[in-house]
């Protein structure tokens, strides 16, 4: 668990996994792929194998000690719902979720086939939970958008989509039963380009069919310095669902 993340729509991370394989263009530059094979090879990094998949079992009762509620980005070095990963420990990974009901836990995939089938069976049980959000990346119309009417059949009580890297104008999109929308630009020295009309348009798309619109960044090699104002107004919407639960301290150590 990382108490504190640098990503904008969240405040930390969990990750009961690590590594991944890329499926789509939109792994291409994988920020967490650059920053895991950094370490290959360290003795006892938790990247010791660099960004091999790998279940981390000792990580999944985490988000119970923490006491303050939070926003939980799970998975961010992985795809909690990659075809390698048992269903017993995707399972077990929304149990964690289901008892921490205090927090907001956000999941992120690229593989919404595997997530709809495991909400029909076995992750049934925590379909009604509207503190576990359930997301797809949507960076492009080929990739991209099948898998928002995925997530739009996946029995999951919230639903969001993170469109980045964003990487040419989607058009019109259909954002049915959708709770939520990021747009972001991909970052670094590799980076491909993000024009403002395509941010634009989605913006506009969000406002007529209401759903919070949240601007990351625009990205580039120095994505500080590009910001991450959309004409002169920063864009930070997100659903507003639910109360937090809040637990007696001593509930857990």
């Amino acid at each position: 668990m990382s108490a504190k993340s640098k990503i904008e729509w969240t405040d930390a991370t969990w990750n009961p996994a690590r590594g991944c394989t890329k499926v789509s263009p939109g792994c291409q530059n994988c920020y967490a792929e650059k920053f895991a094979e950094r370490f290959r090879g360290v003795p006892g990094h938790p990247f010791e194998f660099g960004f091999d998949l790998r279940i981390v079992p000792e990580k999944i009762s985490e988000p119970l000690k923490w006491k303050v509620p939070r926003m939980i980005f799970v998975n961010s070095m992985s795809d909690l719902f990659h075809e390698f990963i048992p269903d017993e420990y995707i399972e077990n990974c929304f149990d964690t979720m289901a008892k921490a009901n205090w927090h907001t836990f956000q999941v992120l995939t690229k593989r919404p086939e595997r997530m709809r089938k495991l909400f029909s069976t076995r992750l049934k049980k925590y379909s009604h939970l509207t503190h576990i959000w359930c997301g797809v990346t949507v960076e492009n119309k080929k990739h991209g958008i099948p898998r928002i009417d995925i997530l739009r059949q996946t029995h999951c009580a919230v639903k969001f989509l993170s469109v980045e890297p964003l990487l040419e104008h989607l058009g019109d999109v259909n954002l049915n039963d959708i709770d939520w929308l990021i747009v972001g630009g991909e970052s670094g020295g590799r980076s491909r380009p993000l024009k403002r009309e395509w941010v634009k348009d989605l913006q506009i798309q969000c406002e007529s069919q209401q759903v919070p619109f949240f601007f990351k960044q625009w990205g580039g090699f120095n994505k500080k310095l590009n910001g991450r104002e959309l004409d002169g107004q920063i864009y930070s919407a997100m659903p507003n669902l639910f109360e937090p639960v809040l637990i007696p301290q001593a509930t857990y150590g």
